[in-house]
């Protein structure tokens, strides 16, 4: 069954737009885990907007779910998932001042930099690369060495509304390819209760999904338990 990661950097905004620790973060994750979500993603940006560096040390010491860790691979990122061991490390290529992920990796014009990192981060967890729904990206990230990629689904999300079977028409070519890649596969950004439950069934494979900003929204209206129990029942199909 697919895998339900939630990401929590909206919590660490909230909490960072009073300072102090209300809502407290680490509650939150384990609040996620007992009602029933299967991983944690966080994103250590450099400027610390949300999820702080010692947020992820914190988080390391008391998760009993999958720890995803993803970001741009820099020295500093780097060095945290080394110290860390999160089960997974999503290398996204965004830039320090980028509001937030918005394209996946060039795996073939950056073949030569993300076989470093992926060959250097495999030595301690999983590694998934954040690429479009582009076979030629999917084959690169093989190339590449990595074990998953994670498909960038905002235009997916975008375009459900017009007509949902041309919305993830390249998804399904692109999961394929990874498929025949011997890739594991993740998917996230925007991908919401309104087109979750058609993606998983459309294409059933999927390892993860990881969603923050569209799942903390939800949880305003009907609670975090609520939400997070509507996410998995959306996964399953029920």
């Amino acid at each position: 069954m697919t895998r339900l990661s939630v990401n929590i950097n909206k919590i660490a905004t909230l909490r960072n737009a009073r300072g102090g620790n209300n809502p407290d973060l680490i509650k939150v994750a384990l609040d996620c885990e007992r009602f029933g979500a299967q991983g944690i993603t966080v994103h250590p940006r450099p400027d610390e907007r949300h999820i702080r560096k010692q947020d992820v040390y914190d988080l390391k010491k008391v998760l009993t779910t999958e720890f995803n860790i993803e970001g741009y691979p820099d020295e500093r990122l780097m060095k945290i998932v080394e110290d860390v061991c999160p089960a997974q490390v999503t290398l996204v290529p965004d830039s320090p001042n980028q509001l937030t992920s918005n394209h996946g990796w060039n795996t073939i014009e950056e073949k030569d930099f993300l076989i470093m990192v992926i060959s250097r981060m495999k030595k301690v967890c999983r590694v998934s690369v954040f690429v479009d729904a582009d076979v030629d990206m999917i084959k690169g990230a093989k190339e590449c060495g990595a074990d998953r990629v994670e498909l960038y689904t905002e235009s997916y999300a975008r375009d459900y509304i017009k007509n949902r079977e041309q919305a993830i028409e390249k998804f399904v070519i692109a999961s394929n390819m990874a498929k025949e890649c011997g890739l594991g596969l993740n998917a996230g950004h925007d991908l919401s209760l309104e087109n979750l439950e058609y993606f998983i069934k459309t294409i059933p494979f999927v390892d993860e999904v990881s969603i923050g900003h569209a799942l903390i929204c939800d949880s305003i209206y009907y609670g975090l338990k609520n939400t997070i129990e509507l996410y998995l029942r959306s996964i399953k199909g029920i």
